[in-house]
């Protein structure tokens, strides 16, 4: 009877456990995306963190945005995956995650996508934008993974509502990241060379 008894918690508790693997596969970030020899991954989470909890720097800029969502979307595979990163305290995995189901709607990414893909059309239209190529930004996002086509996007990108959900979970972000800075550790400082984050 006992065994009956706990046979619905432990169906409870399986559905808890984070995967060894992000549901949206793993994605690295361009070498563009930091200059020089900095760490990709430390950029990306203190980019993020001021560029979405000062929501303002974003508003009618769709190139810096369209870095910020690329960036957040590859530290959503790194952060809660990434071996480098297993000291970060907190619900980093659970956050980032349910940050990811209020910015994809926003942005019209479909939301099975992969992290990858998305990653890299967003830089390339960045780059587009930057360089007065309007067309060439709406080719890199359209297709599937952009459900509303490349000019619809652009527009979301330069007009981005309040994200609260991923602002609080690039927030914990920097302050776990300046949390191992003081305790140290090498997880939080140096650079890889790449955006692969810990990963082998």
């Amino acid at each position: 009877m006992n065994a009956l008894l706990a046979l619905p918690v432990l169906a409870v508790l399986a559905g808890c456990v984070t995967p060894d693997q992000p549901p949206q596969g793993y994605a690295t970030l361009p070498p563009d995306s930091v200059q020089g020899a900095g760490d990709p991954t430390r950029a990306a989470v203190l980019g993020t963190s001021y560029a979405f909890g000062n929501p303002g720097t974003l508003a009618g800029n769709p190139a810096a945005a369209a870095r910020a969502v690329a960036n957040y979307e590859y530290l959503a595979t790194e952060l809660p995956y990434g071996p480098r990163w297993r000291g970060m305290n907190g619900p980093i995995g659970p956050l980032f995650a349910d940050g990811l189901r209020e910015l994809r709607p926003a942005i019209g990414i479909a939301p099975n996508a992969p992290a990858q893909p998305v990653v890299q059309s967003l830089y390339a239209a960045s780059r587009a934008i930057n360089a007065g190529d309007q067309a060439a930004a709406e080719r890199s996002l359209s297709g599937p993974i952009f459900v509303n086509g490349g000019a619809a996007t652009l527009q979301r990108l330069a007009n981005l509502p309040p994200l609260p959900r991923v602002a609080a979970a690039t927030a914990l972000a920097a302050q776990e990241l300046d949390r191992q800075d003081r305790l140290g550790s090498p997880r939080g400082s140096g650079g890889d060379g790449g955006g692969s984050g810990g990963r082998p």
